[in-house]
Protein backbone atom coordinates (compact mmCIF):
# COMPACT_ATOMS: atom_id res chain seq x y z
CA UNK A 1 0.00 0.00 0.00
CA UNK A 2 2.62 2.61 0.83
CA UNK A 3 4.73 1.73 -2.25
CA UNK A 4 1.45 2.23 -3.74
CA UNK A 5 0.87 5.31 -2.40
CA UNK A 6 4.57 7.20 -3.42
CA UNK A 7 4.24 5.59 -7.05
CA UNK A 8 0.93 7.89 -7.37
CA UNK A 9 3.37 10.89 -5.73
CA UNK A 10 6.01 10.95 -8.15
CA UNK A 11 3.46 10.30 -10.43
CA UNK A 12 1.44 13.60 -9.49
CA UNK A 13 5.08 15.24 -9.21
CA UNK A 14 6.09 14.35 -12.55
CA UNK A 15 2.93 15.69 -14.28
CA UNK A 16 3.19 19.20 -12.69
CA UNK A 17 6.60 19.68 -13.79
CA UNK A 18 5.30 18.95 -16.91
CA UNK A 19 2.45 20.96 -16.81
CA UNK A 20 4.99 23.38 -15.27
CA UNK A 21 7.18 23.46 -18.51
CA UNK A 22 4.34 24.11 -20.36
CA UNK A 23 3.24 26.63 -19.15
CA UNK A 24 6.84 28.78 -19.06
CA UNK A 25 7.38 31.43 -21.18
CA UNK A 26 9.50 30.59 -23.99
CA UNK A 27 10.27 33.39 -25.81
CA UNK A 28 13.66 34.50 -24.93
CA UNK A 29 14.76 30.98 -26.10
CA UNK A 30 15.60 32.25 -29.85
CA UNK A 31 19.50 32.62 -29.12
CA UNK A 32 20.07 34.45 -32.86
CA UNK A 33 18.01 37.07 -31.57
CA UNK A 34 15.01 36.61 -34.41
CA UNK A 35 11.99 37.90 -34.00
CA UNK A 36 9.23 35.47 -32.93
CA UNK A 37 5.45 35.44 -33.97
CA UNK A 38 3.32 36.97 -31.09
CA UNK A 39 0.21 34.90 -30.53
CA UNK A 40 -2.74 37.01 -31.49
CA UNK A 41 -5.21 36.85 -28.96
CA UNK A 42 -8.97 37.60 -29.72
CA UNK A 43 -10.74 40.67 -28.21
CA UNK A 44 -12.70 40.32 -25.55
CA UNK A 45 -16.49 41.66 -24.29
CA UNK A 46 -16.63 44.30 -22.62
CA UNK A 47 -19.30 46.53 -20.98
CA UNK A 48 -18.79 50.50 -19.87
CA UNK A 49 -20.99 52.60 -18.14
CA UNK A 50 -22.69 55.50 -19.65
CA UNK A 51 -19.98 58.05 -17.95
CA UNK A 52 -17.09 55.48 -19.13
CA UNK A 53 -18.39 55.85 -22.52
CA UNK A 54 -19.15 59.38 -22.74
CA UNK A 55 -15.56 60.03 -21.13
CA UNK A 56 -13.92 58.10 -24.57
CA UNK A 57 -16.14 60.50 -26.17
CA UNK A 58 -14.81 63.35 -25.10
CA UNK A 59 -11.07 61.99 -24.90
CA UNK A 60 -10.17 63.47 -28.52
CA UNK A 61 -9.81 60.21 -29.88
CA UNK A 62 -11.52 58.79 -33.25
CA UNK A 63 -14.40 55.90 -32.39
CA UNK A 64 -17.57 55.22 -33.74
CA UNK A 65 -20.99 55.27 -31.79
CA UNK A 66 -23.34 52.92 -33.07
CA UNK A 67 -27.07 52.35 -32.32
CA UNK A 68 -28.56 49.12 -32.89
CA UNK A 69 -32.03 49.59 -32.24
CA UNK A 70 -34.81 49.71 -35.06
CA UNK A 71 -34.91 53.02 -37.30
CA UNK A 72 -38.31 53.97 -35.47
CA UNK A 73 -36.32 53.57 -32.09
CA UNK A 74 -33.70 55.24 -33.71
CA UNK A 75 -35.66 58.76 -35.21
CA UNK A 76 -37.64 59.03 -31.74
CA UNK A 77 -34.35 59.42 -29.62
CA UNK A 78 -30.64 58.80 -30.28
CA UNK A 79 -27.12 60.12 -29.10
CA UNK A 80 -26.03 62.77 -31.35
CA UNK A 81 -23.72 61.42 -34.20
CA UNK A 82 -24.34 57.77 -33.87
CA UNK A 83 -24.59 55.56 -36.43
CA UNK A 84 -27.54 53.70 -36.96
CA UNK A 85 -26.92 49.75 -37.91
CA UNK A 86 -29.73 47.56 -36.42
CA UNK A 87 -28.32 44.40 -34.27
CA UNK A 88 -30.01 42.10 -36.99
CA UNK A 89 -28.02 43.42 -39.42
CA UNK A 90 -24.85 43.60 -38.09
CA UNK A 91 -23.62 40.11 -40.18
CA UNK A 92 -24.59 41.50 -43.21
CA UNK A 93 -23.31 45.55 -43.15
CA UNK A 94 -20.65 46.21 -40.89
CA UNK A 95 -18.08 45.51 -43.09
CA UNK A 96 -19.37 48.64 -45.44
CA UNK A 97 -20.47 50.89 -42.52
CA UNK A 98 -17.82 49.86 -40.07
CA UNK A 99 -14.51 49.01 -42.24
CA UNK A 100 -11.81 49.85 -40.01
CA UNK A 101 -11.41 46.35 -37.57
CA UNK A 102 -9.00 48.38 -35.35
CA UNK A 103 -10.87 51.75 -34.90
CA UNK A 104 -13.12 52.38 -31.63
CA UNK A 105 -16.69 51.51 -31.99
CA UNK A 106 -18.96 52.25 -28.85
CA UNK A 107 -22.44 50.22 -29.15
CA UNK A 108 -25.63 51.14 -27.37
CA UNK A 109 -29.07 49.87 -27.92
CA UNK A 110 -32.41 50.65 -25.88
CA UNK A 111 -31.73 48.53 -22.64
CA UNK A 112 -28.48 46.37 -23.22
CA UNK A 113 -29.73 43.39 -24.52
CA UNK A 114 -29.30 43.87 -27.96
CA UNK A 115 -25.68 45.81 -28.30
CA UNK A 116 -24.29 42.93 -26.32
CA UNK A 117 -25.29 40.38 -29.07
CA UNK A 118 -23.89 43.14 -31.88
CA UNK A 119 -20.86 43.76 -29.45
CA UNK A 120 -20.29 40.29 -29.42
CA UNK A 121 -20.66 39.35 -33.27
CA UNK A 122 -18.62 42.25 -34.03
CA UNK A 123 -15.97 41.22 -31.82
CA UNK A 124 -16.25 37.34 -33.62
CA UNK A 125 -16.17 38.92 -36.90
CA UNK A 126 -12.51 40.52 -35.97
CA UNK A 127 -13.21 43.99 -34.75
CA UNK A 128 -10.91 44.47 -31.86
CA UNK A 129 -12.07 47.80 -29.75
CA UNK A 130 -15.96 47.01 -29.42
CA UNK A 131 -17.07 48.63 -25.96
CA UNK A 132 -21.16 48.01 -25.25
CA UNK A 133 -22.30 50.75 -22.96
CA UNK A 134 -25.97 49.29 -22.84
CA UNK A 135 -29.17 51.19 -23.12
CA UNK A 136 -29.91 54.36 -23.82
CA UNK A 137 -32.50 54.08 -21.13
CA UNK A 138 -29.51 54.84 -18.57
CA UNK A 139 -28.17 57.67 -20.61
CA UNK A 140 -28.40 60.51 -18.46
CA UNK A 141 -26.79 62.84 -20.97
CA UNK A 142 -28.52 65.07 -23.94
CA UNK A 143 -29.85 62.88 -26.50
CA UNK A 144 -31.48 64.45 -30.24
CA UNK A 145 -34.53 63.13 -32.15
CA UNK A 146 -35.16 63.45 -35.71
CA UNK A 147 -38.03 65.62 -35.10
CA UNK A 148 -35.34 68.65 -33.23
Amino acid sequence: MRLARMAAITVMIAMMGMLLTACTDNSNDNAAGEETAMTYQAATYQLLSASKARDAMNSGEPYTLVDVRTPEEFAQEHIADALLLPYDQIGSQAASELPDKNALILIYCRSGRRSEVAARELLSMGYTSVYDFGGITDWPYDTVSESN
